[in-house]
């Protein structure tokens, strides 16, 4: 530390605040904020830190800004406008937030309803952010259509309309407007029209509909008739909107549900708004961090950045870990909100429970999405693999990844299988099938390394580049069971791993335990996928040899039918229980009028015959049972 940054360190305030860390460029990396700056800020020199991201930033800081505060609340707002304003490199900072379009209900007498993306605090309301276009304008349509709200830009004051300024236009003409303009709608009732609108926007379409109930009712018991039908057709539009939102819970509570996902710097969060028990709205944020940040703080800054804006507070907010400095959260939220809002973090599995996880997996959805625009913007290295490569410590880039499967039922006819990705992606024409031939019994190592054998020995004699990475499905011991045939056959520079599928651990040869990935990283789909699509191809090469050798067993002890014509029947019907179903006709289009007359005559021409066919096709295994004589 140079003197400069020691000096400020002494004389730190014992009060609320922000601090700011400035490199040796005077650039800001990172903006916090502090009950008591003098306690908070020296811990980041006095103390031992575990944290990698926080190690680095501290290598980093030169020079140092406070800004003391009344509040702890004031420093909480203070902080995060900063890092909206100046995107700090080791903050968590949210991108793309100039971009999001709200709905805005203009401060005026007479207020117009209209998408903005620019904020003027004038009074007037605002509903957002929507992170979805077309979900704003889906909603302003149901707007237009259910509600006379005016779409002029007309300056209709009190004085303006005493004057009649204005004439009314074709909206009015077409009964989309009821003509404010020209004073033929009162102030009071465009305003209470408004409101409805305000309440539809908050999701609370359940309450509104009853409260229009009431005031159609009241129409006509007052012989308002042309009101009351008004009225009338307004609440069946809106029941017609209320169907077609998901009823999630059946306790009526609102409450905003809030997952994210996280990939090296990269965030996803996902925000479902359930009002009334419905879902009303979903909202989606990008941001981004330096790898290694807490999902504790990752929480907080969503908070802070979602509901900073102009966003209804529920009363509960739904995450899956309680957010760094919740306290102070909470009572910052309380006092935008003027109520009590409480984090739930759901434990046991309950609707709640069920809504969060559904929440987390749109979350890793729009991840993914971030990482295929990467890929697509950083071109031949896609993201995955990069990923892979530094989860795994790899030498090389994976472009190309071998993986092996084994399969068998109970010892019996056992096969493996080879598939092949190449840049993240199946390369299915690499694909291999192989029929174990030197193991006898369910050995599943020995076969492991039969086929591995069999895969690498060519490679070695012919000198050929293995593949970047081979992967095998299993744990320590299948893993082990490759490793000491690849070397035996001399196998040079080559990267293996096993993934085990209990709990989805990889091996590496040489460390006796695993390393763990984290379950929502690409690196480990991608590995998951590769040992899928291994143990289908192995599962389908399996049930094709067992079931070919067992039909064929029945088919080819019919005198005069050997294996080519009972692979031809089974190549053209599919099934021993088609070919039965046959007529001698189609049997003989098949295989000719010979064959097909004899295996007709097998199966249809003598009582005992048929019983015989009865009991093979009650096996559901298509083996043949022993008859009496």
């Amino acid at each position: 530390m140079n003197d400069s940054l020691i000096n400020k360190l002494e004389n730190l305030p014992a009060t609320p605040g922000i601090y700011q860390f400035l490199n040796a460029a005077g650039k800001v990396i990172y903006v916090g904020k502090a009950k008591v700056l003098k306690n908070r800020v020296r811990s980041y020199f006095h103390t031992r830190i575990d944290s990698p991201k926080t190690n680095a930033l501290v290598s980093k800081i030169e020079d140092l800004i406070i800004i003391a505060t009344d509040s702890e609340i004031e420093a909480l707002v203070l902080e995060n406008n900063l890092i909206k304003e100046l995107k700090p490199r080791y903050n968590i900072n949210l991108k793309d937030d100039k971009t999001f379009p709200y709905i805005k209900v203009t401060n005026e007498l007479f207020p117009r309803i209209y998408p903005t993306r620019n904020i003027i605090r004038d009074g007037s309301k605002y509903f957002g952010p929507f992170t979805d276009v077309r979900s704003m304008k889906s909603s302003l349509r149901m707007i237009n259509q259910i509600f006379k709200i005016r779409s002029c830009r007309l300056d209709l004051t009190e004085e303006n309309i005493e004057k009649k300024k204005f004439k009314v236009c074709l909206d009015y003409h077409i009964k989309k407007c009821d003509g404010p303009c020209e004073g033929l709608v009162t102030a009071q009732y465009y305003n209470e029209m408004v409101n409805e609108v305000i309440k539809l926007l908050k999701g609370k379409t359940e309450d509104l509909i009853e409260e229009l109930k009431v005031k159609m009712n009241f129409a006509a018991e007052n012989t308002q008739f042309e009101r009351a039908a008004e009225l009338r057709d307004k609440i069946n539009q809106l029941q017609v909107y209320s169907s077609k939102q998901k009823v999630v819970t059946v306790d009526l509570e609102d409450r905003d549900i809030i997952s994210a996902a996280q990939e090296d710097k990269d965030i996803a969060a996902t925000i479902l708004n359930i009002r009334s028990g419905k879902l009303s709205g979903k909202k989606q944020l990008k941001l981004s961090a330096e790898p290694g940040d807490s999902l504790e703080n990752i929480y907080s800054a969503i908070i802070k950045f979602y509901y900073n804006e102009f966003v209804e507070i529920p009363k509960e907010i739904v995450l899956e870990t309680e957010p760094s400095e919740s306290e102070s959260i909470l009572e910052w939220l309380n006092q935008k909100s003027g109520r009590k809002t409480k984090f739930i973090i759901p434990v046991r599995q309950s609707d709640t429970k069920s809504l969060l996880n559904m929440c987390k997996q749109n979350a890793i959805l729009q991840l993914k999405e971030i990482q295929l625009q990467k890929m697509k913007k950083e071109g031949s290295v896609p993201y995955t693999l990069a990923s892979l490569q530094r989860d795994l410590r790899l030498k090389h880039l994976p472009r190309k990844i071998e993986c092996f499967d084994i399969s068998n039922l109970q010892g019996t006819d056992t096969v493996a299988s080879m598939v092949v990705f190449e840049e993240a992606r199946p390369k299915k024409s690499l694909y291999r099938k192989f029929i174990i031939k030197s193991v006898e019994g369910p050995d599943d190592f020995a076969s492991m390394q039969e086929v591995i054998e069999r895969r690498y020995k060519k490679i070695v004699e012919e000198n050929e580049k293995a593949p970047d990475l081979i992967m095998v499905d299993g744990g320590k011991g299948q893993l082990s069971s490759a490793v000491e045939i690849l070397n035996e056959i001399g196998l040079k520079n080559y990267e293996i791993i096993g993934l085990a599928k209990r709990l989805e651990e990889v091996f590496m040869p040489g460390e006796s335990d695993p390393v763990i990935i984290p379950k929502t990283s690409s690196s480990l789909k991608l590995l998951q996928h590769l040992r899928d699509e291994a143990h289908r191809f192995a599962i389908t090469f399996h049930r094709l040899r067992r079931d070919k050798r067992t039909l064929k067993t029945e088919l080819t002890d019919i005198p005069g039918i050997g294996e080519k014509v009972a692979a031809k029947l089974l190549t053209e019907f599919g099934s021993l229980k088609e070919i039965k179903t046959k007529n001698e006709e189609e049997l003989r289009k098949a295989i000719g009028k010979a064959k097909g007359k004899i295996v007709f005559n097998f199966y249809h021409s003598s009582s005992e015959t048929s019983e015989n066919s009865l009991q093979n096709t009650d096996n559901p295994d298509g083996e043949l049972r022993n008859s009496p004589d």
